[in-house]
């Protein structure tokens, strides 16, 4: 539409102006003129709404693949089961300075420390210890072989708090552990390559140069980050002791009866172990105390600083975006001046133009969000299938107010401009 066609017609359409000046009409008039341009300078909009686009998409899609990560880690690294927590020899989020000096000052815990917590702590519905063998032993059974398991000592009370959960067979019993019986628990990446097309339960399976009877095979884990969880061997942590390591390393799994009882339970176990240790009251612990919670805390402060730095990012791009719509908005108001003269002509207030023309603005800026949210969401969608992402419906309400909030500021200044003219002088101006 030209200039004088808008022109002709808006003198066609005089005596609805007058009769109509209010919000609801203005605002709809500028919606429509505002999509015209769009569409009718379609080059001038691309470059005019592109530095919005890769603002809001930059934005939705950074969002996206946090919410993504979150989901992640909080399932599959922070999923320490249900109200539980680990005693470990280090606590597991903590920056490298803390770490190597924990390195230095934290001791193992031990199987002592284990029973000390089994007999002084009161509260807690189950208790178990894990000892993980450092290097992965090969285990093979006829003719198939798996270079490295994960071979694990573990407890019997572990089938009330870990997550690996019985398939078929049956798990590891107080029996087993007091007899030091060579048998085994085993995970399905074992029964898929030693046992294909067969029941593994009874077999005798070669691990590290010690044959195990299979007693159980658990459920499918999955992976984490591309790598599997259900590559382990599980075996009495007594006959672990006997074979592997008279006194090994221990992480101690400690579940509370419920979730308002998680915290009371972890400053029991703190107070406990600070006391058997005999530290001194103003020196740190020296073991750590590991829950999803503080897993979680952790992620979310690096993901933190993720994002502070993209929204400095996006802050650029949208103000590029917004100085160029506000240039673009005084060119139009500019190509427009005729228009504007006769519009005040026939009775428009300055609030009329000034509210026309920020609303064109903004409904520019609001095209380019919603472009980016499209695009953002294609592209999320692309990521999600080789790493992790989710878009949240937060993130596309963010990217488009943010977008239709800076069409809004950056229309003021030309809005202003036009409303500013004088209508005899806006007249006289050549069409």
């Amino acid at each position: 539409m030209t200039i004088l066609s808008q022109t002709r017609a808006l003198v066609e359409r005089s005596p609805l102006l007058r009769r109509h000046s209010g919000f609801w009409w203005t605002a709809r008039e500028a919606f429509w003129i505002a999509v015209d341009a769009l569409v009718n300078h379609k080059l001038r909009s691309f470059l005019t709404l592109l530095g919005v686009v890769i603002a809001t998409t930059t934005l939705i899609v950074v969002m996206s693949i946090v919410n993504g990560m979150n989901v992640y880690i909080a399932e599959h690294i922070a999923n320490l089961g249900t109200n539980t927590f680990v005693l470990h020899q280090f606590k597991w989020a903590q920056g490298f300075e803390s770490f190597l000096k924990a390195q230095r000052r934290n001791k193992p815990i031990r199987l002592e420390d284990y029973e000390f917590l089994k007999e002084n702590l009161a509260g807690y519905q189950a208790m178990s210890a894990i000892a993980p063998l450092p290097s992965g032993p090969p285990a093979r059974y006829g003719g198939h072989s798996i270079d490295e398991v994960t071979l694990m000592g573990v407890t019997p009370s572990h089938v009330d708090v870990g997550r690996e959960k019985v398939l078929y067979g049956r798990y590891i019993n107080d029996q087993d552990n007091a007899h030091n019986a060579q048998v085994c628990f085993i995970g399905q990446d074992i029964v898929d390559k030693l046992f294909p097309g067969m029941d593994p339960l009874d077999k005798e399976l070669n691990v590290g140069g010690q044959p195990f009877r299979v007693i159980g095979v658990a459920e499918r884990v999955g992976t984490t980050f591309g790598i599997s969880q259900d590559n382990f061997v599980f075996i009495p942590l007594n006959t672990f002791r006997e074979l592997y390591r008279a006194r090994p390393e221990l992480m101690v799994f400690i579940k509370a009866p419920d979730s308002a009882h998680m915290s009371e339970l972890e400053d029991e176990v703190r107070a406990l172990m600070r006391a058997r240790r005999h530290v001194p009251y103003r020196e740190e612990d020296t073991f750590g105390i590991n829950a999803s919670e503080t897993l979680m805390s952790a992620w979310q402060q690096l993901t933190g600083t993720i994002f502070a730095v993209t929204i400095g990012v996006v802050a650029v791009f949208m103000v590029v975006g917004g100085i160029v719509i506000m240039n673009i908005m005084l060119a139009s108001v500019t190509e427009r001046t005729h228009e504007i003269g006769i519009r005040k002509s026939l009775g428009a207030r300055r609030r009329d133009i000034v509210m026309q023309f920020v609303i064109e603005s903004a409904v520019m800026a609001a095209a380019g969000g919603v472009i980016g949210v499209v695009l953002a969401a294609g592209i999320s969608q692309l990521v999600n299938m080789v790493f992790t992402a989710s878009v949240p419906v937060s993130a596309v309400v963010v990217g488009l107010v943010l977008s239709t909030a800076v069409g809004l500021f950056f229309g003021i200044y030309p809005a202003s401009q036009a409303a500013k003219l004088d209508p005899i002088e806006a007249l006289r101006t050549e069409t």
